[in-house]
């Protein structure tokens, strides 16, 4: 298959509100070249990185938006675009072989259409857009509604959190404890040839210079290292574990902080790892046996804690709560495409409820780490302080972290280019068991 076809067809299904790239790009992926593949990618991560400011070019370019039953076209379109003004596929190669897709599409009437857009955009983009850097969504390549949320909650930040959403991210290391220092790693790395430096937060974190197969990594097999942002490897330390622990990871696919956990102690008595979905969780068993590390895995909502809770409370408990994501748009930028306004409010009011339902598995004394990878107030701080209003036997602790800004509650972390991805933490210890 065409991997312009491939990456229009991906795109597809989130511009229909049906996917995420991570659901709809795989079985694409499977139709192309192996040789086509990388490509492929970067089509359809590259289009949905700069959507929202291909979508408002090309809508100076059609005479009417497209109906709901041609996304297909319009996303074949948008490829198009963004070939033409962010790779260096030569311009009558991305026209033709764009165009010639629209028969694979069996639209055949579409071929018309999109090389008239198409060529036009060559010869006229630059200026259009040129025309419309006042607009704030054309400029950030952000959507609008998120755009006037980080510019009111970041005034003095919200351009260079825009750029680094638009920015490729790097590719960060978590060296396991069991088996080297981050030292003696990075001195593995430099052996192989590698380059690569330690991450300024993380004790175990490392960037690479440049991104690579991990199967070329020293020891990756043998579970010696693994990928994680900076950002979440903060979660380990900060839950100031110690042997004989019972601790919770509630929400914890795809496993890395789960794995992370068992990593920085070996003696915590056990670990129990739950999520929604039980193949989410296939995920995490097979990051876990990669590592030869092993954790309880369960699959079940958090909040019925009558299905899943033994009765036997919890010293530590990590709640990586369900959020927006606006932290990792970087990795997932068709993020900018499936999110909306009003999923915050509802998601604020979930990470509530899980907040909630959790608090009673915590014996007194326990400490709660709430984490999301949001860069929004609304899940983060604000939950938090509705939280500690409510539940007169929670007080919070400080971090123990320069990484990120304090907020009235926690501290919370930006996207940073060439460094960690957005992320909020903060932390929660329980004084006194909640009145009956």
């Amino acid at each position: 298959m065409n991997p312009r076809l491939a990456a229009a067809r991906a795109l597809a299904a989130v511009l229909s509100g049906k996917a995420s790239l991570n659901s709809s790009l795989p079985a694409q992926l499977d139709k192309v070249d192996e040789r086509d593949r990388g490509l492929t990618q970067d089509l359809a991560f590259g289009t949905a990185r700069w959507q929202p400011r291909l979508d408002l070019l090309a809508a100076q370019l059609l005479q009417k938006p497209f109906k709901a039953a041609d996304a297909d076209v319009q996303a074949l379109m948008l490829v198009g675009l963004y070939q033409l003004f962010y790779t260096r596929i030569p311009a009558h190669a991305a026209i033709g072989e764009t165009v010639g897709c629209a028969d694979k599409l069996k639209k055949p009437w579409a071929k018309g259409l999109l090389n008239a857009v198409l060529r036009r955009a060559q010869r006229e983009g630059e200026a259009l857009l040129a025309g419309m850097e006042r607009d704030p969504v054309v400029r950030t390549a952000h959507p609008r509604w998120l755009q006037k949320s980080l510019k009111a909650f970041w005034p003095d930040q919200w351009e260079a959190i825009c750029a680094a959403n638009n920015a490729h991210p790097p590719m960060i290391l978590r060296v396991n404890r069991r088996h080297h220092s981050r030292d003696a790693y990075l001195a593995l790395l430099a052996e192989a040839g590698v380059g690569a430096s330690a991450c300024q937060y993380s004790r175990d974190g490392i960037v690479l210079n440049e991104p690579c197969d991990v199967r070329s990594l020293p020891g990756f097999a043998e579970g010696w290292v693994s990928v994680q942002d900076e950002a979440a490897q903060l979660s380990a330390d900060l839950l100031e574990l110690a042997p004989g622990q019972r601790v919770l990871d509630a929400c914890c696919a795809p496993g890395g902080k789960t794995c992370h956990l068992l990593e920085a102690e070996a003696g915590l008595a056990q670990v129990v790892a739950i999520d929604l979905e039980a193949k989410r969780l296939a995920r995490v068993r097979e990051n876990l046996d990669r590592l030869q590390l092993d954790a309880e895995l369960i699959a079940c909502d958090a909040r019925d804690t009558a299905s899943w809770w033994d009765g036997k409370t919890f010293q530590r408990i990590l709640l990586d709560a369900p959020c927006s994501a606006t932290g990792v748009i970087r990795r997932h930028p068709d993020i900018k495409l499936t999110r909306q306004a009003d999923d915050i409010p509802a998601l604020a009011t979930l990470q509530g409820e899980l907040l909630d339902a959790l608090w009673p598995t915590l014996e007194v004394g326990g400490m709660l780490l709430y984490a999301t990878c949001s860069s929004l107030p609304t899940e983060n701080t604000e939950v938090i302080d509705a939280f500690l209003a409510r539940t007169p036997g929670a007080r919070e602790l400080d971090l123990a972290t320069e990484a990120g800004l304090r907020q009235p509650h926690g501290r919370q972390l930006l996207a940073q280019e060439g460094g960690h991805d957005g992320f909020y933490y903060a932390k929660l210890i329980k004084i006194a068991a909640s009145r009956g």
